[in-house]
């Protein structure tokens, strides 16, 4: 629960600079949150992940073009081009490279048949396009205002991922390869 609330801080300051502020402000906050969990990390000597470089590139190039040209049109792109580029990174790895990503990252904490896998990789691209597009049309189909926009931004998505991580492991229950079963050993028995 800490980690998970260490990777939205970030995403949380630029939803309370917002409040107080306007979106230049928070995309600045979020820039700047996202450079010192970055230093913050470095300084406590782990290891940065991939996930946490990725965001920082995203957020300084779109949030840096939002500063620079005042144009709020960037930071709304933000989080699909975030997803987006997931989506893509999961998809390459595994129909051109023919190899899962999710499994080399996850496959020391969970065991799963290659069908589980392949499932896996596939329904988390997919829900990177689908809520991609969907911060696109919250964004930009002028049904929402700016302030309806950084609400689902920070709640809407967030809750659709965290739904989809229950369903995601309802599905890989299926697919989650035991261990076997070793036999019990009883006192009784002659054999050693």
């Amino acid at each position: 629960m800490k980690k998970f609330l260490f990777d939205l801080f970030p995403l949380l300051l630029f939803f309370v600079a917002y409040r107080f502020a306007d979106i230049y402000v928070a995309t600045a906050v979020a820039m700047v949150a996202a450079i010192g969990q970055l230093g913050y990390i470095k300084l406590r000597r782990h290891q940065i992940e991939p996930m946490h470089w990725i965001n920082l590139v995203v957020i300084v190039v779109f949030g840096g073009a939002t500063l620079w040209l005042q144009n709020d049109a960037f930071i709304k792109w933000k989080p699909t081009v975030l997803y987006w580029l997931f989506a893509v990174i999961l998809l390459a790895s595994q129909l051109i490279w023919h190899q899962n990503l999710l499994q080399k990252l996850l496959g020391g904490k969970i065991a799963l048949t290659d069908t589980g896998w392949r499932g896996l990789s596939i329904s988390w691209s997919s829900f990177f396009l689908f809520a991609g597009a969907l911060n696109l049309f919250v964004a930009f189909s002028g049904l929402f205002s700016e302030s309806a926009w950084v609400n689902f931004k920070v709640f809407g998505l967030m809750g659709l991922l965290i739904l989809f991580v229950i369903v995601q492991s309802m599905w890989l229950g299926k697919h989650i390869i035991s261990e076997p079963a070793q036999p019990e050993v009883r006192s009784d028995d002659p054999t050693p």
